[in-house]
């Protein structure tokens, strides 16, 4: 992939937009949230060092073409409520992963579905990839809803796929074809 130029995508009350040090703060309060992290690859961050190198990653990301995680802004207060990310990239198939964490207190408002709206269209229409695929773990319903809400599919199981803080957990595997998407 190219490296990633600024972008800034905008929904009725959301606006998706590259990360920066002003929000390493926000971004400290959702990661470190134990309720946002409880189905994520990776336990709730502990300290504030940890936001900052998290930051570090997501502007290589933008730099090498790897990743485009967008801060998930409310219109409303400008507030950083979440991010969405595209990830995993496999060029040569036009596929990529995404990733979303949406703050506790935002919660129930369709936010993450609008933010993901806007991602999806940018995804299949300005990056032109076929296939997007979501890994989640199954118990995480919210998650689950919100994908099929937005017509992925779900694919498969992977049994024990990961183990974070010691505990196993399965992954539910979801796919969206452009395709389909345009079909919705």
């Amino acid at each position: 992939m190219k490296p990633f130029e600024p972008i800034t995508l905008s929904t009725p009350r959301l606006t998706l937009r590259f990360l920066n040090e002003a929000d390493i703060t926000a971004a400290y309060e959702i990661f470190s949230h134990p309720e946002v992290m409880r189905y994520w690859s990776y336990p709730a961050w502990t300290e504030r060092s940890q936001a900052q190198e998290w930051l570090i990653n997501v502007q290589e990301g933008y730099r090498t073409g790897n990743a485009l995680q967008l801060g998930v802004e409310r219109n409303a207060d400008h507030i950083l409520i979440g991010t969405c990310t595209l990830y995993q990239f496999h060029v040569a198939s036009r596929r990529a992963e995404i990733g979303y964490a949406l703050g506790r207190p935002y919660w129930g408002s369709g936010y993450m579905q609008e933010a993901l709206k806007a991602l999806l269209r940018y995804a299949f229409q300005t990056l032109d990839l076929n296939r997007l695929e979501a890994d989640i773990d199954p118990r995480n319903l919210a998650s689950a809803s919100v994908l099929e809400r937005l017509g992925f599919v779900k694919e498969g199981l992977l049994r024990e796929r990961w183990i974070v803080n010691e505990e196993v957990s399965d992954t539910a595997l979801y796919g969206l074809l452009r395709r389909e998407w345009q079909a919705s």
